[in-house]
């Protein structure tokens, strides 16, 4: 007994240090939002009086070419970097547990086309087809969510397919059959509870995916409005004056970014540990 007591202790205490992050990181994000939409009026207030300041007491940011404080527009760049994070990663995730339930449930045709679709999609050029997607839809918020929704759905789709044939070849599945259930209730009943734990893991681990691409298509030019003072519009901003030594005006927003999207990924990947004892995070 005592040499099982001794791991299970460890295990159980690996899980509440992995709770205590994702709490944590849920915690900063949460307060990330919050912060975004008080500094939204602060983020579009001008001063010409204040253009081009360093990092200080008053703009611990700096501020911009029209005297905008730093500190403000990133947070509110922050706060639309995750709501088109969001709405993209859940609309993405939907596509994959469609296709993998449809392709589980009917097999045959329909699993050969959904897999001909992911490895059609995984060997196009990602950026590529984000930029021709973008520049095709006119650009805008609404373009980035759909192109960053439509190219993130294939690495899930191919994990929940798989996870949803092992469950579809399991001896309860066949006893379900053998009872008369049909396919549809066989995947409300069977399929759902297995697959939601990889839903909603999948669906934060393309947070990330979905904040960095919007930031990129932002600084291209084919992201949200460029009135709108997003992360990618920030960093495109400040490329006319890197060269004048207004380093913060790329850095500092770009920091955050990485700080906000590393959270995100502790939290999918702290997630997954919680949720299968096997993972190796434990």
């Amino acid at each position: 007994m005592t040499v099982l007591a001794a791991p299970r202790a460890a295990l159980a205490d690996r899980r509440r240090r992995t709770l205590a992050y994702v709490v944590l990181s849920l915690v900063v994000v949460l307060g990330v939002v919050v912060a975004g939409g008080l500094a939204a009026d602060p983020a579009q207030t001008t001063s010409l009086g204040d253009r081009n300041l360093g990092p200080s007491a008053d703009h611990w940011f700096g501020t911009d070419r029209l005297g905008r404080d730093m500190l403000a527009r990133t947070l509110a760049g922050l706060r639309l970097s995750l709501a088109v994070g969001v709405a993209a990663a859940l609309i993405s995730a939907a596509i994959a547990l469609l296709l993998a339930c449809l392709a589980a449930v009917f097999g045959g045709v329909v699993d050969r086309a959904v897999s001909w679709l992911v490895d059609l999609f995984l060997a196009l050029p990602h950026l590529v087809l984000l930029i021709l997607l973008a520049f095709a839809l006119g650009g805008g918020t609404q373009a980035v969510v759909i192109a960053v929704a439509v190219t993130h759905w294939p690495t899930l789709t191919r994990v929940l397919r798989g996870r949803a044939r092992e469950v579809m070849s399991s001896d309860y599945v066949a006893v379900s059959r053998q009872l008369g259930r049909g396919r549809w209730w066989i995947a409300r009943h069977h399929l759902a509870g297995h697959l939601t734990g990889h839903f909603l893991v999948g669906t934060v681990l393309l947070f990330p995916h979905a904040i960095l691409h919007e930031a990129a298509l932002s600084f291209l030019g084919l992201g949200v409005d460029p009135g709108e003072p997003s992360i990618g519009v920030l960093l495109s901003e400040s490329m006319r004056y890197l060269t004048a030594g207004a380093w913060w005006l790329a850095v500092l927003p770009g920091l955050c970014l990485l700080v906000v999207v590393k959270l995100v990924d502790t939290i999918g990947e702290n997630a997954r540990a919680l949720l299968d004892p096997r993972s190796h995070h434990l």
